[in-house]
């Protein structure tokens, strides 16, 4: 029996749009430990490596000198902490599927496509995610920042996950919207879709990747190119 073909899509800015979400989710701790708050565009080129990436970004890039005054990590942990609580319990208050998607995971079904979430949000939080926006039963398996004991950029957070669905890394492709899961699948050789305007502050043409797409409204087109090959 030949192998099914892999498709794996990051989370946040790719299959979900939850910016707006986690702007209120920051602006939360952001408020509470006096520091600025952001808009949901400014949070859309911080989101990608994780809440603690998040915060410590967001604190680095608009209050440098206070940043220098948490010298405590305990502080640096609860406001993480806060953030994670807070986020958990408002996770799809503002959030919304990505235009195409819905049809894309229903085609991959049809076609025989095993289908995984590969994100850098908490695995707990990505599983939430999915099922109170109802899409979690189109995935094969979610894997989060803390499914394994590496992530995004690191390939094997790709290769781990392809390895557990017993699927081929040579019958299998990535699909994101930022510079680290650009990262991801290169360094796992695997075909790259890139999403334009995604959670990233870098340039499309700054980002590595084999086919630029609005959103997946048509992916399928590309993806077919990829099953008989």
């Amino acid at each position: 029996m030949s192998q099914k073909f892999t498709v794996l899509v990051d989370l946040d800015g790719t299959i979900v749009d939850t910016a707006p979400d986690l702007m209120n989710a920051h602006n939360y701790v952001m408020k509470k430990f006096g520091f600025e708050t952001k808009t949901t565009e400014e949070i859309r080129n911080l989101v990608g490596k994780g809440a603690g990436a998040l915060i410590g970004r967001s604190i680095w890039g608009t209050a440098k000198k206070e940043f220098g005054k948490i010298s405590d990590q305990k502080i640096k942990d609860q406001m993480i902490k806060d953030f994670i609580n807070y986020y958990a319990k408002n996770i799809v208050n503002e959030s919304k599927i990505i235009d195409g998607v819905i049809e894309f995971l229903k085609w991959s079904k049809q076609n025989d496509i095993s289908l995984a979430v590969c994100t850098n949000k908490q695995e707990h939080l990505a599983i939430d995610l999915l099922k109170k926006i109802k899409i979690f039963d189109y995935f094969e398996y979610v894997a989060g920042s803390n499914t394994f004991d590496y992530c995004k950029p690191d390939p094997r957070h790709l290769t781990s996950v392809i390895e557990i669905l017993q699927g081929d890394l040579k019958k299998s492709l990535m699909i994101g919207d930022s510079e680290t899961d650009s990262a991801a699948a290169n360094s796992a050789n695997l075909p790259f879709i890139l999403l334009e305007d995604g959670y990233t502050d870098k340039k499309v043409n700054e980002i590595p990747h084999d086919h630029l797409v609005t959103n997946f409204q048509g992916i399928e087109k590309i993806v077919s190119k990829y099953l008989n090959t």
